[in-house]
């Protein structure tokens, strides 16, 4: 009876065989969405376990091979990511065990990783605070020596159209002239009460929510600062989303957005501004997108730094 060992060389390789009548190269070969914890510092110094999934993928160069070794992928990234802290050198690392484990097959390689980074919101005017979700998509690359990183999150808020604001102010003074005649002085309390009435608001401007994707090439020199990225943002903009919401808390956020109007295009600006004056920031790229209550269909507006061989402006 043969032992382990032996048994383990007889074990078919049916990948490793030639297929003269579908040679080709392959630009990618791996696997998609495997699930794994990794290990994230945000730049707040608390590392957190999340759980996430992640595209290995080498390519495959040699037409006369038939497959790569995908299991030599999926032992890596179990291996490192469940261990290290996700970093540019840890990936750097892991990307070339790719390429080193498929010497004779590959000499490009990359890697996908996605999650959900839990960060904690004060309340803008009570005690209270909540958690906030916050997606990450890491991406790297590596080809010779050229090491590609990026990163990048959503951070959702609220958007107040400014024409539909003027236009509802019009209204409410349209409204005004009615229940008050030019030619009787004004009583102050009358004003007052007229204001806290639904004839002092008959018209309301329309606000949605609204997503700004942004991703990321960092310095070569720079950690992933998520929460610092995500607090420069969500101040820029000036209504983020809020977790735990009293009375009072509702009342700051209406005060807000109705100090805050923006189309799609001054939020992009906003944005851009602020990471244009980061240089942990190679290069950026921004999608804002106002998901209309007025259309069926989004508001949109792209910005990037625009370096030289970096994002495109092409939407």
């Amino acid at each position: 009876m043969p032992n382990q060992e032996n048994t383990a060389r007889l074990l078919p390789d049916v990948a490793v065989h030639a297929q003269p009548h579908l040679a080709g190269a392959l630009d990618w070969v791996g696997m998609a969405d495997i699930q794994v914890p990794v290990l994230f510092d945000a730049g707040d110094g608390a590392v957190q376990r999340a759980s996430a999934r992640v595209g290995a993928f080498v390519n495959l160069r040699r037409p006369d091979k038939r497959g790569i070794h995908m299991s030599r992928l999926y032992l890596q990234v179990e291996e490192a990511l469940g261990t290290q802290t996700l970093g540019r050198e840890s990936l750097h690392a892991l990307l070339r065990g790719f390429l080193e484990s498929h010497k004779d097959l590959s000499d490009r390689a990359c890697l996908s990783i996605r999650f959900e980074h839990l960060v904690r919101r004060p309340a803008l005017r009570s005690e209270h605070s909540g958690w906030r979700a916050y997606p990450v998509c890491i991406e790297a690359s590596l080809t010779g020596d050229d090491f590609l990183l990026e990163f990048g999150t959503e951070v959702v808020y609220s958007s107040t159209c400014p024409a539909s604001a003027a236009l509802s102010r019009q209204l409410i003074q349209d409204q005004f002239a009615r229940d008050f005649d030019a030619a009787v002085p004004l009583d102050r309390a009358a004003v007052l009460s007229w204001l806290g009435s639904e004839r002092g608001i008959v018209a309301t401007p329309h606000a949605q929510r609204s997503v700004a994707r942004l991703r990321i090439r960092p310095a070569a020199t720079a950690r992933f600062q998520l929460v610092d990225l995500i607090d420069r943002v969500e101040d820029a903009l000036g209504t983020p989303v809020q977790t735990a919401v009293k009375r009072e808390d509702e009342q700051a956020f209406a005060l807000a957005n109705g100090g805050n109007l923006m189309f799609c295009e001054d939020a992009a600006r906003r944005i851009q501004k602020v990471l244009d004056a980061d240089d942990r920031f190679g290069d950026f790229h921004i999608r804002v997108e106002h998901q209309e209550s007025l259309h069926p269909h989004d508001a949109v507006a792209y910005a990037s730094k625009g370096v030289q061989g970096g994002y495109g402006s092409t939407p």
